[in-house]
């Protein structure tokens, strides 16, 4: 998958940020004196002071994020850890990581949501394969006119794919920051709330190490379809992310899709009859 997300990267920049200095791609949002920077290494520190958080300096449409990320080793129940993309507004796209922390032992789970003009309550949530507290793993989000797929070490956990033709809104009209924090979330984050975090174990710490943008950069303020416009493939500029191999998943790609859903996956919205009676309408169509 790495090959078929890169291939074209190569071969136009046109538009195109890509860095992997945090001090290029990023600045803090909030609570400065809670990051800590050990050479390549950025670590957020969460204390019952403050959590604290970091946001992109510019907003992107379409391309491909990643962040280098090793999580709160430990007993990290009641924590989260979260790396998104979000535009702004009431009616704001937004792709989230959001990572659970867990009591000591057990495993980390991973949620991922979606939330198109100001509607989310589309989340997925699965058990990671590995221990992401041991060393650093890659988390991506790569968005085109035609998916959203969220990536863990270039594996796809989930697609969201443009459903437009059936009537159904898909975020591509607004530019999108890229933003990572780290917070107190023990109302809900570890086994629904019934584990509180353990104050004594803190600071915890979530450590970051390279990041990487490959996307289109878009002027603020600027007209909504003048950024789709700018950010568009057409006769005088091609930009690797509209090329047609990128427009869905491949055969290997969509395998490793169905094996992490089959062993990984603990929870989908779309199965969700509790909170959903009637079915979501993207659930009916769509290749999670």
């Amino acid at each position: 998958m790495a090959m078929m997300f890169g291939f074209f990267v190569g071969l136009i920049l046109l538009g195109l940020a890509s860095s992997a200095k945090f001090d290029e791609l990023f600045q803090p949002s909030w609570a400065n004196d809670h990051f800590i920077h050990e050479g390549e290494l950025l670590k957020l520190k969460l204390d019952n002071y403050s959590g604290a958080g970091f946001g992109s300096k510019s907003k992107y449409m379409f391309g491909k994020v990643t962040i280098q990320l090793k999580l709160v080793e430990g007993d990290s129940a009641g924590t989260v850890t979260a790396v998104y993309m979000s535009s702004e507004g009431a009616n704001h796209n937004e792709f989230d990581f959001e990572f659970l922390g867990n009591t000591t032992g057990e495993p980390y789970s991973v949620q991922t949501n979606v939330f198109v003009n100001g509607l989310g309550n589309r989340e997925q949530r699965l058990n990671l394969w590995f221990d992401p507290t041991k060393d650093f793993h890659n988390y991506s989000i790569f968005w085109n006119q035609r998916q959203v797929v969220f990536l863990v070490d270039e594996t796809p956990i989930r697609v969201h794919t443009n459903l437009e033709h059936k009537g159904i809104p898909f975020p591509k009209d607004q530019a999108m920051g890229v933003y990572s924090s780290i917070w107190n979330a023990d109302d809900w984050a570890t086994q629904g709330g019934r584990v509180k975090t353990d104050w004594s174990h803190a600071p915890f710490i979530a450590t970051f190490k390279d990041f990487e943008i490959n996307a289109c950069e878009c002027s603020v303020p600027v007209e909504a379809v003048d950024n789709a416009k700018k950010c568009t493939s057409s006769e005088d500029k091609k930009y690797w992310w509209d090329e047609p191999t990128l427009s869905e998943l491949n055969l290997h790609q969509s395998h490793q899709l169905m094996w992490v859903r089959a062993n990984h996956m603990v929870y989908d919205y779309c199965f969700d009859s509790t909170r959903f009676p009637v079915t979501p309408a993207e659930c009916a169509r769509h290749r999670h």
